[in-house]
């Protein structure tokens, strides 16, 4: 029953990362610094990817895709941020909030499927070698990368929708530097059961399904490993799936912290820490670890600066 003797929450208040003004100034430049090598490098990906026809492959496709989710991942929270510490306001109107919310998820939800995905393609390359081009076909391809696309939309919309219902007459003071679900429910007046449980229906589809699909596709792949005969083809094999893997332990290392623990060993720094990690560090790394260890990136990424220094001069 809708509380009437209160007044509706017509707006949030950011407390941010730290309530010390003392601190802004260092987050500030930390998280300025971030931003700028995040939008940078997973540019640079897409660009490189997109302009060379040697990369136009299917693990380069999902890359492509995946460092434009993260670009907008990150996109979506740390700009607000940013703009709070510089003109002193932690304010946000609630339609702003459910809108950052909206794209939240969308993004996080794309981004866990992606690397799903990811895993799927390194598993029919090694353990399906032969058939590679034929089961990752165009159209196979197209459907991986377009189908969590719409996905995502449906889960994204129906979290805002099930928000959209509850009232928030009470506090108003968000312990969060953006509009997460979970810090959100905690500040409602109204019974949010039916959105745990969507959240809990949700983080099992959309965060624990893919990850045993990876763990289980990596089995198969160090097994399909172990079985080459030559120590370099082995190395070789393993140097295709260690970067994915290193992108898999920062996402999913975080993200089950935050929407699969109990509640009663979350707490509102841990939650902070977490979300730091999955929407700015990761997108920040992901640009570096696909592109370290990668001639062919590498080499794409060199060509790609080298004509826009050419055209600039």
């Amino acid at each position: 029953m809708e509380p009437n003797n209160q007044t509706r929450v017509s707006e949030f208040i950011l407390l941010g990362l730290s309530e010390k003004p003392e601190q802004e100034t260092l987050l500030f430049a930390l998280f300025l610094f971030t931003y700028v090598v995040t939008v940078t490098g997973n540019l640079l990906i897409t660009l490189a990817i997109g302009s060379d026809p040697h990369l136009h492959t299917p693990m380069y496709f999902f890359l492509a895709n995946l460092s434009l989710v993260d670009f907008c991942l990150a996109t979506d929270t740390v700009p607000k941020m940013l703009v709070n510490i510089q003109i002193g306001s932690k304010s946000i109107s609630y339609p702003c909030c459910l809108t950052q919310m909206y794209f939240f998820h969308f993004f996080g939800i794309m981004d866990s499927v992606l690397i799903a995905v990811m895993a799927y393609d390194r598993f029919v390359a090694i353990c399906h070698p032969l058939h590679y081009t034929t089961i990752m076909s165009p159209r196979l391809c197209s459907l991986l990368a377009g189908g969590p696309w719409m996905f995502s939309c449906f889960i994204s919309l129906t979290h805002i929708l099930l928000m959209a219902r509850l009232v928030f007459c009470g506090s108003n003071e968000l312990p969060h530097y953006f509009c997460d679900l979970t810090p959100l429910l905690r500040l409602s007046c109204t019974d949010t059961s039916i959105n745990k449980i969507f959240v809990l229906v949700v983080a099992g589809t959309v965060i624990a399904t893919p990850f045993i699909c990876i763990l289980a596709s990596y089995v198969r792949i160090t097994v399909a490993i172990v079985k080459v005969p030559s120590a370099g083809g082995r190395k070789k094999a393993f140097s295709t799936c260690s970067s994915h893997l290193f992108v898999v332990a920062l996402f999913y290392g975080t993200t089950i912290g935050v929407y699969l623990c109990p509640s009663s060993v979350r707490t509102a720094v841990k939650e902070k820490a977490s979300a730091v990690m999955y929407t700015a560090v990761t997108p920040m790394l992901n640009p570096f670890i696909y592109s370290l260890r990668n001639r062919d990136l590498k080499g794409a990424l060199r060509k790609l600066v080298n004509r826009k220094i050419t055209s600039s001069s």
